[in-house]
């Protein structure tokens, strides 16, 4: 009989550098997923946030399906009567790439009362700039 591993004590995690500029959306939004799970790691334990980083610099020049880019509407509301709002995907990528990448990785993740805390995790900046330097990111390389 083979028993669950449980990682004993505090883990600690890595921090990763993901350059998003050229790579299309739903597959960065995978990789980066996964990266946040912890699905990369031997001591990946499904409902274990293994405090994992991802930073993601250069969310403003993502690329996306033309079909996306042109039928593509994102929806919030305000929860007063009438209060629904939606913003196309390319408003969206204008005033805040950041929340595109993070709705699709948002998307990506399980349903559950983990997932705020893997959206925690995740750092996205829509430039080359990011102040997680001390923090000393790995760059990963996703075209393999």
């Amino acid at each position: 009989m083979e028993k669950t591993y449980v990682p004993k004590g505090k883990i600690a995690g890595k921090w990763h550098l993901v350059d998003a500029s050229g790579q299309t959306l739903g597959r960065l939004a995978t990789k980066i997923a996964s990266l946040l799970i912890g699905k990369h790691s031997p001591e990946y334990t499904p409902g274990v946030v293994l405090e994992d980083h991802v930073v993601v610099i250069n969310a403003s020049q993502i690329l996306a399906n033309e079909t996306r880019v042109a039928e593509k509407k994102y929806y919030r509301h305000s929860q007063y009567p009438g209060g629904l709002k939606q913003v196309t995907f390319e408003r969206q990528m204008e005033k805040y790439p950041d929340r595109v990448i993070r709705f699709a990785v948002r998307g990506m993740l399980p349903k559950n009362k983990l997932t705020a805390r893997y959206l925690d995790n995740l750092k996205i900046y829509p430039g080359a700039e990011h102040p997680h330097g001390a923090q000393d990111p790995q760059v990963l390389n996703l075209e393999n």
